[in-house]
């Protein structure tokens, strides 16, 4: 038995010595326990084992193996588990070389939420997929097809030909407490019909994945263990309702699990079922809580809540509004948002083409900037223009910032489809400078300096001058048409 397991048992006895009166413990050193007593207690534990038995017996016939085969193109492409496991290879899981032509299989779970053979499971689970099979509990396997795919929140639906299937139970996450019972089916490590059982160790995890700009705000967190295999399968309250599909895992057994809420799951699941695309409407714009920056936080006096426009994305909606960097979003149609995670969460209620009202704080300053939305793309790319040499022209060095600019010259314009951009244009970073630790990139232009407007060389220089380098220096960027901004500091390295 691990440690951790010899917790949860004792957690088990004291959980129900409580529960009965009486300290099932000192049953063993004392013989004074009224039998009646003891009874009790054992009552509750055999209740408490039941319930968890039944959550797998109502739950796990609903519950489906995915074994999928992928092309292997030679480079094994990109495994999602990977990103979490990092196990080493042996002689029944080996690595699989650049050499090896054979065909990629894999294994991951999920769950009927359809009588007729509708299957919920995660996008990277049947990803690149060649052929999906499906086996149930009773033993029957079926070769499924996939219905409709939503990489941004890795949700995925198959379908298997076969009728008067048994069908999970959705439960509702937003009603999740944080510290009941979870429980998690699936098929770790090839073992087909692994039941866990843990609690709701955290709700509203973000950040956690971000993929094309788009983030789940609120996965479930469990210490129920889950592991390579569990992908797409349930996660289920003591009812035997699934309260969200096992995903992202943070470091093998290390009681650190996360789920897509249910709701969300079933939200875009069912419009994958129904054929629909799945459309999200979007301002283009790169954020962080005012909270989340240091840097940023030191130049922003008079404001201490909201969310930071970090960029502005090339060909956005909010590109053809008057937002600009360094804007802090106080407000959405007059809803308070504090954090970039609320400020999601409001856009993603808008419909694509709405017109949104932003209250915004600029320099002091309270306005109101309208922006329309528009359709999150699949991917949001950067030109790829050609690198500026470094011996063109006469590049300047900029002191201990660890940058060189030059003036942008016509050629240098009409080489990198700069358009009409007014300032410097950036030529070198030097490795491990303070430039470099924000981010700063060749190509970028550099239009303002602490709202010091740039034309050449010369004028930067000004600006800097008249700059406080321990305070943070503000520099607005075009960055190959994306706006966007850096507080170089002089202690910030």
């Amino acid at each position: 038995m691990s440690k951790l397991q010899l917790m949860r048992f004792l957690f088990v006895l004291i959980f129900c010595s409580a529960l009965s009166g009486s300290s099932l413990l000192a049953q063993e050193t004392s013989s004074t326990v009224p039998p009646a007593a003891a009874e009790s207690g054992k009552d509750v534990v055999h209740a408490l084992n039941n319930a968890f038995a039944k959550v797998f017996e109502i739950v796990a016939p609903s519950v489906v193996i995915i074994e999928v085969s992928k092309k292997n193109d030679g480079n094994e492409g990109f495994n999602f588990d990977d990103l979490f496991f990092q196990g080493q290879p042996d002689d029944n899981s080996p690595r699989r070389g650049p050499r090896n032509s054979q065909p990629i299989q894999s294994e991951g779970s999920g769950f009927i939420v359809r009588s007729d053979g509708y299957i919920f499971t995660n996008f990277h689970v049947v990803e690149g997929s060649e052929h999906v099979d499906v086996k149930l509990k009773d033993g029957r396997e079926f070769p499924a097809k996939v219905v409709g795919t939503d990489e941004k929140t890795d949700i995925a639906v198959i379908k298997i030909d076969a009728k008067d299937l048994p069908v999970v139970q959705m439960g509702d996450s937003d009603a999740v407490r944080v510290g009941q019972f979870a429980f998690a089916i699936g098929a770790p490590f090839k073992l087909d019909y692994t039941f866990t059982y843990g609690v709701v160790s955290g709700k509203g995890r973000s950040k956690l994945f971000t993929n094309g700009g788009y983030s789940i705000s609120d996965y479930i967190q469990t210490d129920a263990s889950i592991n390579p295999g569990n992908s797409g399968g349930p996660l289920c309250d003591i009812d035997g309702k699934v309260i969200g599909m096992n995903t992202l895992i943070n470091g093998l057994n290390r009681g650190l699990g996360f789920a897509i809420p249910s709701n969300l799951a079933n939200e875009i699941g069912q419009q994958l079922v129904a054929g629909k695309k799945i459309a999200r409407p979007w301002l283009g714009i790169r954020i962080e809580s005012v909270s989340d920056n240091p840097n940023t936080r030191d130049l922003l006096k008079g404001i201490d809540k909201g969310v930071v426009v970090r960029t502005i994305e090339a060909d956005a909606p909010a590109n053809k509004s008057d937002l600009r960097p360094f804007d802090v979003i106080t407000k959405v149609d007059g809803t308070p948002v504090m954090t970039d995670t609320q400020l999601q969460r409001e856009i993603l209620k808008k419909k694509i083409g709405q017109a949104v009202k932003l209250t915004v704080w600029r320099k002091g300053q309270t306005v109101e900037i309208p922006v329309t939305t528009g359709e999150l793309p699949n991917e949001i790319a950067r030109a790829s223009n050609e690198i500026v040499p470094r011996e063109q022209g006469r590049p300047e060095d900029v002191g201990k910032l660890g940058l060189q600019v030059q003036d942008i010259t016509k050629e240098i314009s009409e080489r990198l489809h700069l358009g009409d951009a007014r300032g410097v244009i950036v030529t070198d970073v030097a490795d491990n400078s303070i430039a470099a630790a924000q981010g700063i990139e060749r190509e970028d232009v550099i239009t303002e300096v602490d709202g010091k407007p740039v034309t050449n060389v010369r004028s930067f220089r000004e600006a800097l001058s008249k700059a406080d380098p321990k305070r943070g220096v503000l520099l607005y960027l075009d960055r190959q048409g994306s706006k966007t901004f850096a507080v170089l500091k002089a202690d910030s390295q």
